[in-house]
């Protein structure tokens, strides 16, 4: 069997891991072009680009899926095209190129979440459970048939990164028996209904922005599950933005909050929501490095009466 592998997060580094672990023969891998990194000036390799390389695989970080691409791959012989959160649409040649089938894997039980951000989604909405698809892609955005899909439970304290390690995991556990099951004709493919469908949104930096005068404490605590690592949770206060890196539930009395929606107590900032109160534990100032709340108090707590 093999396979040309397509992807570029952390979590589909694994996968392709798994799939060369397993014996099959992955032809090639597909990511996205080396980015900016953070650190420095440099470029860096996305997570697929650096475990193809240990891996020995060709690889390939297009800017473009145009003809030069197409020629560039055209000595590539593959019964699977296997996509795992690559990021980018793939173009109709590109889907009818496999001898077999184009596979995508994707982390929601579809039709729910077709989308970008499935994981954060499942969060944000409070989902007891979730799981993997293994799709055949068409040119529809995650509206391709579904050959099955693997269920697994969302525990109250699962963020984003916890269920996307989770969902990795799962899919590396089913994800050859699968393959094997496509080739050999024994899964039959399911069309999504379309009724049922939902769609989630591109997350960006400004989806982590909170507003406790609209959001419950509930809500926000979700978000914060589901933006860990990145956008990440931030408010604005005095026209500056200031991240969440803590938070915990608040106990108190809410009668305590009539003169300001911000008291510094024991805990660490509490601050009063739609419906209650949260405490942040941990927070960023710009360009700061970041503090405990407890520690904040000593220079802040002017900031946070005004």
């Amino acid at each position: 069997m093999k396979i040309l592998f397509a992807g570029s997060p952390e979590s589909s580094a694994k996968i392709l891991n798994s799939l060369v672990n397993a014996g099959l023969d992955v032809v090639g891998s597909i990511s996205q072009p080396d980015k900016r990194s953070k650190r420095d000036k440099g470029k860096e390799a996305s997570s697929v680009s650096t475990e193809a390389l240990k891996l020995g695989i060709p690889t390939f970080k297009p800017t473009k899926l145009d003809n030069l691409f197409k020629q560039e791959i055209a000595h590539l012989d593959f019964d699977f095209l296997v996509v795992s959160a690559y990021g980018k649409i793939l173009p109709e040649w590109l889907l009818d190129a496999s001898n077999i089938a184009p596979i995508n894997i994707h982390f929601s039980l579809l039709p729910k979440y077709r989308g970008a951000s499935p994981i954060q989604a499942s969060i944000l909405n409070n989902d007891n459970k979730t799981g993997i698809s293994i799709m055949r892609m068409s040119k529809g955005m995650d509206e391709g048939p579904v050959y099955c899909s693997h269920e697994m439970k969302i525990l109250e304290s699962d963020n984003k990164i916890d269920l996307e390690n989770k969902l990795a995991s799962l899919c590396i556990k089913n994800l050859e028996d699968d393959l094997h099951n496509i080739l050999n004709n024994k899964l039959t493919l399911i069309e999504q209904n379309n009724d049922e469908a939902s769609y989630c949104s591109k997350i960006d930096k400004s989806s982590g922005k909170i507003d406790f005068t609209k959001e419950s404490a509930k809500e926000i605590f979700q978000k914060f599950k589901a933006f860990v690592g990145w956008p990440g949770l931030y408010f604005e206060k005095n026209n500056i933005a200031i991240k969440i890196h803590g938070l915990k539930e608040y106990n108190g009395d809410n009668e305590a909050f009539k003169e300001n929606s911000f008291r510094f107590i024991s805990e660490g900032l509490a601050v009063k929501t739609i419906d209650s109160a949260i405490v942040i534990t941990h927070l960023q100032l710009p360009g700061k490095r970041i503090i405990s709340a407890s520690d904040a108090v000593n220079s802040h707590a002017k900031f946070f009466e005004k």
